[in-house]
C-alpha cells in the first residue's frame, strides 16, 4: 500500500544511540503506519529500519550489522537481512537483504532512503542527514 508522511515537520536522522519514529498514512488516510529508525550506540554501523501498521504489526524490517537471524526452519541468515510480514509467523522469517535494493549498507542514510522506497513510501517524511549520519 502506498504511504505518505503525516505532517510537514523536518527532523534529523538519528545520531548513534538514538531512535526516531515517524507517522505515515495511506493515501485515503484510512490506515496509519509508523517508520522506525534505530541506531546502536557503540557499534556505529548497526541500525534497524522498520515499517509498522496498526502500531504493532511489523510489515518490513531491515537489520544492518547485527547478529545473524535464525529462521523457524533452523537456517541462519547473516546481516544485513530483511524481515517481511508472513501470515502466521509475523516477523520470524528473514532473507538476506537484496543487494540490488541495498547496494551500500554502510551508508546508513542512503540505505534508509532505499528502505522507504522498498516500503512504498511515495511522499517520504522530511528527515535531514545530521552531522553523525
Amino acid at each position: 500500500m502506498e504511504k505518505r508522511r503525516s505532517d510537514d515537520r523536518t527532523t534529523l536522522f538519528p545520531a548513534p544511540g538514538e531512535r526516531l519514529t515517524v507517522s505515515l498514512t495511506s493515501l485515503d488516510k484510512r490506515e496509519n503506519f509508523n517508520l522506525d529508525i534505530t541506531r546502536a550506540q557503540i557499534k556505529l554501523t548497526k541500525a534497524t529500519y522498520q515499517n509498522r501498521a496498526r502500531q504493532a504489526i511489523m510489515l518490513m524490517r531491515l537489520d544492518l550489522d547485527g547478529p545473524p537471524h535464525r529462521n523457524p526452519d533452523g537456517t541462519e541468515i547473516p546481516c544485513p537481512h530483511l524481515h517481511t510480514y508472513r501470515e502466521g509467523f509475523g516477523d520470524k522469517w528473514a532473507v538476506p537483504a537484496p543487494p540490488n535494493r541495498y547496494p551500500d549498507v554502510a551508508d546508513l542514510f542512503g540505505t534508509y532512503q532505499a528502505f522507504m522506497a522498498h516500503c512504498n513510501i511515495t511522499d517520504p517524511p522530511r528527515i535531514e542527514k545530521g552531522l553523525f549520519s
